[in-house]
Order: structure tokens, then C-alpha cells, then sequence
């Protein structure tokens, strides 16, 4: 990660996972949804909460707490699914993030945006693009193509197909 690849004005969509604040591009997120119960895969990793409908199409839910080693994601009335594109190895997957809630979208300017720090985060720092100050808060910017492996994707893949 290069400070070029985040010195453009970009709008980010945010969400919470327990206390933190992540964002993502906006481009990636095609919509919001409420929560839906997601039926289960037998055989998928265990941050794959399942699969829903959407208009027609299996998209597969994974939970992004138990992703970045948290506890699994209890449902609230404010739990809901992040549906994005996601871009691995040049192959474009649609999935859906299930998060504790989704706070707002706004513009992040590059000098609002610093390299993720190479030690004391407990997140792993090839996931982060970077950590967004607004506002008094510190916003992790997630590289959402980074996220998840091509093998990861290739589980989730054959198990819906």
C-alpha cells in the first residue's frame, strides 16, 4: 500500500464491528439490506454465516467479526448485510457482510488518511488500507479485495454452486 493509492477525495461507506469503525469504498457496495437469516453450507469455512436470495441470485453472508477473529455477530435491530463486489485474482464475487450496523457514507480527503501502522493493531494490517481520522475518531479503511483469499472465495464458490 502506497500513499498514491489513497491521496484522491474517495466516499466511504462505514460500519461497526463491536467498538471500531471500519469503511469501505462505495463503489464496492452495491446495497444495504436487513438483516436476513442466512441457510448454512456444510462444509464452508466458519465465518460463512450461509447463503441468501437476493432477486434471484445466492449471495454468500460472512460474518466480518468472526473474519477479523472475533466473536460471532449477535442480531440486533440494527445487524444488517453489506452486499459488495469484490475483485480477487480478477475474478469480481459478489458477498454479503454481515455487520453490527452501517453508520454513514462521506468523502475522506488522502490527507485525512494514514498508512496503517506496522505494529500494535490487532487487525491484520494487509486487510487496512488505512486509518481515516473525522471527527475525532479513528476509521479503518479496509482493502474489502484483500479480505478474503482466492482460496477462501474458491470454498465459498463451490459450496453454493
Amino acid at each position: 500500500m502506497s500513499t498514491a493509492d489513497i491521496s484522491e477525495t474517495t466516499q466511504y461507506l462505514t460500519f461497526r464491528l463491536t467498538e471500531e469503525i471500519f469503511a469501505v469504498d462505495v463503489a464496492k457496495v452495491r446495497e444495504i439490506l436487513d438483516y436476513t437469516p442466512a441457510t448454512k453450507v456444510p462444509g464452508t469455512p466458519e465465518f460463512m454465516r450461509g447463503v441468501i436470495n437476493v432477486r434471484g441470485n445466492v449471495v454468500p453472508v460472512v460474518d466480518m467479526r468472526l473474519k477479523f477473529g472475533l466473536t460471532a455477530t449477535e442480531k440486533t435491530v440494527d445487524t444488517c448485510i453489506v452486499v459488495m463486489e469484490i475483485t480477487v485474482d480478477e475474478d469480481s464475487t459478489v458477498v454479503g457482510a454481515l455487520v453490527d450496523s452501517v453508520q454513514e457514507v462521506f468523502e475522506l480527503e488522502g490527507n485525512q488518511i494514514e498508512l496503517p501502522p506496522r505494529i500494535g493493531t490487532r487487525w491484520r494490517t494487509e486487510f487496512i488500507k488505512g486509518i481515516g481520522k473525522r471527527n475525532n475518531e479513528l476509521i479503518i479503511i479496509l482493502d474489502i479485495d484483500r479480505v478474503f483469499s482466492t482460496s477462501e472465495l474458491g470454498i465459498i464458490q463451490e459450496n453454493i454452486d
